[in-house]
């Protein structure tokens, strides 16, 4: 009965085992819905990358936002369920003192493109910017201007907006 018992188990690991696929795990190294990477330029020298300042950056549907402090290039994800994100760039907007922040609020327009990767990994989310409409800054408060560099958001290996500032 014994060795029933354990014959029986073997079989059920070996088929179990069999029956698993590679789609059933999804590596780590496989490629994912990017971010936008967005870089920082001093608006009077625009060849050179400025740090920003307690940068805080919200979006109404996140359940969190960002903050960044002392940097000059910064990922943000966007919204795959639509074919827009509008995202408040907050100056000072990290800190404790909400007296100082200064806002301008960006609305990116995009068109999406979903791949299926695997079973195991989903889809995947590749954002194009709009042509006439790609960004669009409301306020202006401290932001001077932009330039897309990349429409296409497909990698976080490359810058895809500049803002000057």
């Amino acid at each position: 009965m014994k060795k029933y018992i354990i014959t029986s188990l073997l079989i059920v690991l070996a088929v179990s085992f069999w029956n698993c696929e590679k789609d059933d795990i999804c590596a780590q190294e496989t490629p994912t819905t990017a971010r936008i990477i967005v870089e920082f330029y001093d608006a009077a020298n625009p060849t050179e990358l400025k740090n920003v300042t307690n940068l805080g950056i919200a979006e109404p549907t996140f359940e969190t936002g960002y903050a960044f402090n002392a940097v000059s290039s910064i990922t943000v994800p966007l919204r795959t369920n639509q074919d827009t994100t509008t995202l408040n760039f907050v100056l000072n907007g990290s800190d404790e003192d909400a007296t100082n922040d200064i806002s301008d609020i960006i609305t990116l327009n995009y068109s999406r493109i979903e791949t299926y990767i695997s079973r195991a990994c989903g889809y995947k989310t590749t954002f194009i910017l709009n042509e006439t409409d790609g960004i669009v800054i409301q306020n202006n408060n401290w932001i001077s201007s932009f330039e897309i560099i990349q429409p296409n958001v497909e990698n976080e290996n490359e810058t895809h907006v500049k803002i000057y500032f």
